[in-house]
């Protein structure tokens, strides 16, 4: 006998979106924000050093715990690769088109070789309203740990009340202006990103 598969909404933790948070099923939320990365080996050993210290007292002045995580995925080039040959069937010049034709062909048979992967940095931050048991203490910590089971909540007051809501943006808010500083662009995603990322990361 075959045991039935459950729905994935009965394995992940995550309630709901609200806000552009995620709520869990235990009431905490979750903001999770895109970190546009700068790059470190371009830079000279001062500004190397300026951003490190800078990183580090910037986790410093949180009084609340943030995690990090890396996204990767291969990306699916068919589409470009597509619309280069219509390019190519489309040119009336001969040795442009053949020149579009090689082209076309070096960069199938170079990704075929080497699949080109993109990479996604997030940082997500958290917050749990009174009662309930605070999640992701360590730094180490699994992204996936975000989304575990939570004991019942206990307090009176509301997950999604507005003033849990306040509270998360003002999170939001100083860890922003941290990595502003560094020099690093940071955008909250929206209710429709927040549910392509949660697509993405349970169907590989």
């Amino acid at each position: 006998m075959v045991a039935e598969a459950l729905p994935t909404q009965n394995i992940i933790a995550v309630d709901r979106i609200e806000n552009n948070a995620l709520v869990l099923k235990s009431g905490a939320l979750r903001k999770i924000l895109m970190v546009l990365g700068i790059n470190f080996d371009l830079k000279s050993e001062e500004e190397q050093n300026l951003i490190i210290f800078t990183y580090q007292n910037f986790l410093n002045s949180l009084n609340f715990s943030i995690q990090q995580f890396v996204h990767t995925r291969k990306l699916n080039i068919e589409d470009y690769l597509t619309k280069v040959a219509q390019l190519q069937n489309s040119e009336k010049n001969e040795l442009l088109k053949n020149l579009i034709g090689e082209y076309k062909e070096f960069v199938g048979s170079l990704v075929a070789q080497n699949p080109i992967m993109s990479k996604s940095f997030f940082v997500i931050v958290p917050y749990d309203p009174i009662g309930l048991p605070q999640a992701g203490k360590t730094a180490l910590k699994k992204f996936t740990g975000l989304f575990k089971k939570e004991p019942v909540q206990t307090a009176q007051e509301s997950p999604t009340s507005i003033e849990s809501f306040t509270q998360l943006e003002q999170r939001v808010d100083q860890v922003t202006t941290g990595l502003s500083q560094i020099g690093l662009r940071v955008v909250p995603l929206n209710e429709q990103e927040l549910s392509e990322l949660l697509y993405n990361l349970y169907n590989p």
